[in-house]
């Protein structure tokens, strides 16, 4: 199972902030896209395996510390993603305006 292999992979050859991989070498090692890559890291995380990241890559964290560093990493990531979607959905009043809205039963009765 890839889940199996990446998570095997991570805690031999990048255990530690020190030893983290990017993205891309871990896609060539496993053979999958980024899509894939970061699905199966999700997974892994949410089994409760300590893969940490941040700006240099993934690595099998080996303290506290690079675990509670991930999850700081992950909100602020969390709080700019909301940031966006307040924005988004403050663009949609646009819209709202300046378009007129048909109803969904083919029209008003005049």
């Amino acid at each position: 199972m890839l889940k199996d292999r990446l998570s095997g992979y991570m805690e031999i050859f990048h255990s530690g902030e020190q030893y983290a991989a990017t993205s891309r070498e871990l896609e060539r090692a496993m053979g999958v896209n980024g899509a894939t890559l970061r699905r199966q890291v999700n997974s892994l995380r949410r089994d409760g395996i300590p893969i940490a990241s941040d700006d240099t890559g993934y690595y099998y964290a080996e303290t506290e510390l690079e675990v509670r560093r991930t999850i700081a990493h992950m909100k602020h990531r969390i709080s700019g993603i909301s940031a966006a979607i307040r924005g988004l959905e403050k663009a949609l009043e646009r819209f709202d305006i300046a378009q007129t809205r048909l109803p969904l039963d083919g029209g008003d009765e005049l």
